[in-house]
């Protein structure tokens, strides 16, 4: 009987720990999704002289007026897209690190977004020459934009396909994917190196100011289908939590627990690179928030991914919008987000090497 009662306290030991390691981490998600909001609702007053009561106002009554349109189309849109963007980017960034099982992947450090940088520069290029196989783009009422974002698009889910074609037919290693999309991203760096080459002076700028990444120029349609795409991707993803925490384990551990680690591997692969795809085509190559926001998220809460899903998400669209907002107003002129998020994101890579290079050395 005092072995029972042991036992029972014991267990109830365990089952309170457990909820209180729980409510840490929602406490936390909770609170960068509160700090998210409120940077978000500020930055709405940032260069303009509304108060946060009118700018209320005309969140939830747009009147048409100069005041509202400098609410919803200067500010609001703009913050939305920073906050999608990110929360994509983080996203995508937290799953390709965990399916494989390396802390250096990313959109970024796949090749995804050299190769629809690649693709961006084939379309600026066609444009600045007129024509598109012998036939002006404005005879078939194809637009510029559309055009350089429709290429993007398809040469980052080209770089996805040569990942898993690689995976298909020769079975190789998570380290081995990382490799590959490493190679993939100098060769389609190559490549664009190559058109830089050859634009003239007026497709050359077209295609570095396409590199440098801007949330300036996502429409609201653009923000509509990225957002579409990311509670779609996200709620599957959610829900696939625990297949993943069982993929981060290890394959044999994974297999061990039922879950079909290549289909698993493959269909979260394809989605976020989908995801990827779609946000770099509209905004440009943003770095590096696929890698910092997992991270930090990670560092703070540890790596449960039913935590660092949703975390990733809110720290990549904090991460993004904080960026953009220096970009915005800390300079004398409005520095590119890309540029931005390249230079924080830069330090944060090689200390992450760093980080495990010193975790292997002998003590």
């Amino acid at each position: 009987m005092m072995l029972d009662a042991g036992r029972g306290l014991e267990d109830r030991g365990t089952r309170e720990g457990y909820i209180a390691y729980s409510r840490r981490k929602v406490g936390f998600l909770a609170a960068c999704a509160v700090l998210l909001a409120v940077v978000a609702l500020l930055s709405l007053g940032i260069g303009n002289d509304l108060s946060l009561s009118e700018i209320i106002h005309y969140i939830f009554h747009p009147d048409g007026s100069w005041d509202s349109a400098i609410v919803w189309d200067l500010g609001l849109r703009l913050i939305l897209a920073a906050v999608c963007a990110g929360a994509a980017l983080g996203l995508a960034g937290a799953v390709m690190q965990c399916i494989l099982r390396n802390q250096l992947a990313s959109p970024f450090t796949l090749g995804l977004s050299n190769a629809a940088a690649f693709g961006a520069s084939i379309g600026i290029i066609m444009i600045d020459a007129g024509t598109i196989a012998g036939v002006t783009s404005s005879s078939l009422g194809v637009s510029g934009t559309a055009l350089t974002t429709v290429l993007a698009f398809v040469f980052a889910m080209i770089a996805t396909g040569i990942m898993l074609l690689m995976v298909k037919v020769t079975d190789c290693t998570p380290e081995m994917i990382v490799l590959a999309g490493m190679a993939i991203s100098a060769i389609f760096s190559a490549g664009l190196s190559f058109f830089q080459y050859i634009a003239s002076d007026t497709a050359l700028s077209s295609i570095v100011y396409w590199q440098f990444g801007s949330l300036g120029k996502v429409t609201w349609d653009q923000l509509w289908l990225m957002g579409i795409a990311l509670v779609l991707v996200a709620a599957y993803l959610i829900y696939k939590r625990w297949d993943l925490n069982a993929m981060e384990a290890g394959e044999d551990v994974a297999r061990g627990l039922g879950v079909n680690v290549r289909r698993t591997r493959v269909l979260t692969l394809v989605l976020s690179a989908v995801l990827t795809a779609i946000v770099v085509s509209f905004t440009g190559v943003i770095g590096f928030i696929g890698l910092m926001g997992p991270h930090i998220v990670k560092r703070l809460i540890g790596e449960d991914n039913r935590y660092v899903i949703v975390g990733s998400m809110i720290m990549g669209a904090l991460v993004l919008l904080v960026s953009y907002l220096v970009g915005q107003y800390a300079f004398y002129t409005v520095i590119p987000v890309g540029i931005i998020t390249s230079a924080i994101g830069g330090p944060l890579f090689i200390a992450i090497l760093l980080h495990g290079r010193i975790r292997r050395s002998p003590a």
